[in-house]
């Protein structure tokens, strides 16, 4: 009989196949002891062990590339992380097997991140992950991950680690449903970049029985379980249809009566550039330039090395609008030579353009090699700071860029809800806002994005940030000057319409979101924007505001 579940959409599509589940995790180790004689061999065995992950970490990211290999080579850092080893060391040193110790020291680990007041409790996936990699190898049994399978089918699993979703190949792979995560976390970002329809937050996922089948939804969210046959043929024809759409929406971003809006593209590194190209994104709203910093946690890289992966994705778009992310380092992306080792919640904390000003060495370098890397090029480059909290934030980094030579833009991230509170105040010192709706609900919320226990706050359809996003745009629209939205919230086609009607000037997503965008966007007038912007804003959640929008849209 069928039955219909719904959790959090998070990539567009639909797929139907039967249920797989992801692999089940290592088993705990027994806690035998080991004699004295024995500790330097299985210290051995464990340096051994950690190295093997952290090296096949980074191979997979270097296959994958872009977003996913800067992620991938985070949980390399993990597995290397010199104080975990040290404890390794010492709990061997007191008569523990290799598997035993790295498993107590990382729950140990575990522990304290999920006492941290909870902000770093979306790592624990991550961390397990690394756990389990290195525990398998010791005890010689395969690694925990996506199963085997010579037919396509739907991956059901508790949540997805970045080394598993980075490389899921989507001709196997039909779609994917998660019992945690949310709308902005690895899982879901990834899922986007590979263009397979996933939903995530699906409380009993993990209870649906091997080889059912099931139908996802990936844009509503919906999991129709033993759906019939005419379910299946509403939704295939559902899925052509948006497919025929998509082929025929070409060219800029805008609306049905001409209003602009351009679709640009949200790049972690060169490999992410020829599918924004293949998309037709006009330029790039967001490059994410911590790529190059995760090769090596302990230094930064050199002013050359910036040089030659900027220019390469500058060198991409010709006369199109590039827009920089100078280093975002702290909270989940802690660099051993920027992020402080002991802040109680490093979300709160020296982060983004705070890190920056506080070693300015770090940040003269960067904005150096941007300037080099543009020079001879007739690229629009624009340059923004992360994490900005208000006017003097905005100065420092405005003079920065000038110190630096850099001949350019100059903007700031609106992530921090002062900042959107302040925006005209702000934009006095630079030229432009950019929008990352990611960050911004998580600190307007308290919610932190990769907890799925919380994810109907990190949901960018929530009212009150639309709140904020209305402000920044106004101020900006006052000052004259550009407001656009990088976060997650671009790539969700019907609320990329309610952000124009709100005032935002230019959307970026990842690549494989754009036709979408610009296929629905080219259905509605701006006016119709406006009047969906204005229903939304007015209700009290964000499903009534998604169900609003939706009906001025449909003409209801």
């Amino acid at each position: 009989m069928e039955t219909t579940l719904r959790g959090v959409g998070v990539s567009h599509g639909v797929a139907i196949g039967e249920v797989r589940h992801m692999g089940t995790a290592v088993l705990e180790p027994p806690a035998k002891q080991i004699p004295a004689e024995e500790a330097e061999r299985e210290q051995g065995r464990a340096r051994q062990a950690v190295e093997a992950v952290a090296a096949d970490l980074n191979a997979r990211g270097h296959l994958a590339g872009g977003e996913a290999q800067a992620v991938l080579e985070a949980q390399a850092m993990i597995a290397q992380d010199p104080e975990l080893m040290s404890d390794v060391d010492r709990r061997i040193t007191v008569g523990s097997t290799a598997e035993r110790a790295v498993y107590d020291a990382f729950s140990h680990y575990r522990e304290l991140l999920a006492g941290a007041g909870e902000y770093m409790a979306g790592r624990v996936a991550d961390l397990d992950d690394v756990r389990n990699r290195i525990v398998a190898r010791l005890l010689g049994v395969p690694m925990p991950g996506v199963p085997d399978s010579d037919e396509p089918y739907v991956l059901i699993a508790r949540d997805l680690a970045p080394a598993d979703t980075a490389l899921l190949d989507p001709a196997l792979v039909l779609g994917f449903v998660t019992e945690e995560g949310g709308p902005t976390s690895h899982s879901a970002i990834l899922a986007r970049a590979l263009g397979v329809p996933a939903v995530v937050a699906l409380p009993g996922a993990g209870e649906l029985a091997e080889g059912t089948v099931v139908a996802v939804d990936g844009s509503t969210g919906e999991i129709f379980v033993d759906p019939s046959a005419e379910k299946k043929e509403q939704l295939e024809a559902a899925a052509a249809e948006r497919k025929a759409a998509l082929a025929a929406a070409t060219g800029p971003g805008a609306t049905s009566d001409g209003h602009k809006v351009p679709l640009l593209a949200n790049v972690g590194g060169p490999a992410d550039v020829p599918a924004a190209v293949d998309a037709g994104a006009e330029g790039v709203g967001l490059f994410r330039t911590e790529f190059l910093f995760l090769d090596d946690s302990t230094k930064a890289p050199s002013e050359e090395k910036q040089v030659d992966a900027y220019r390469k994705v500058l060198e991409a778009f010709p006369e199109g609008r590039v827009v920089v992310r100078v280093l975002d380092a702290g909270a989940d992306k802690p660099l051993d030579f920027l992020t402080p080792a002991d802040e109680p919640n490093p979300a709160l904390g020296v982060r983004g353009l705070r890190s920056l000003l506080d070693h300015p060495d770090v940040l003269r370098t960067q904005l150096t090699a941007l300037a080099k890397a543009a020079e001879g090029l007739p690229v629009y480059l624009e340059v923004m700071a992360p994490m900005v909290a208000d006017r003097a934030d905005a100065k420092a980094f405005a003079d920065a860029c000038r110190e630096a030579g850099l001949r350019a833009k100059f903007g700031a991230m609106v992530e921090i809800p002062s900042a959107a509170l302040r925006a005209r105040s702000i934009l006095q010192e630079v030229e432009f806002l950019s929008l990352g709706t990611n960050d911004l609900a998580q600190y307007a919320f308290a919610a932190d994005r990769q907890v799925g226990a919380v994810s109907r706050l990190q949901d960018p359809w929530q009212p009150a940030l639309l709140d904020l996003v209305s402000l920044s745009a106004e101020a900006a629209r006052a000052e004259g000057k550009s407001c656009g939205v990088c976060g997650e919230a671009a790539s969700d086609p019907l609320l990329a319409c309610v952000l124009t009607g709100l005032g935002v000037t230019s959307l970026s997503m990842g690549a494989a979101s754009i036709p979408y965008v610009r296929a629905t966007l080219g259905k509605y007038t701006l006016a119709q924007c406006e009047r969906a912007a204005s229903a939304a804003r007015a209700a009290d959640s964000a499903e009534e505001a998604r169900t609003a929008a939706q009906a001025v849209l449909s003409g209801e």
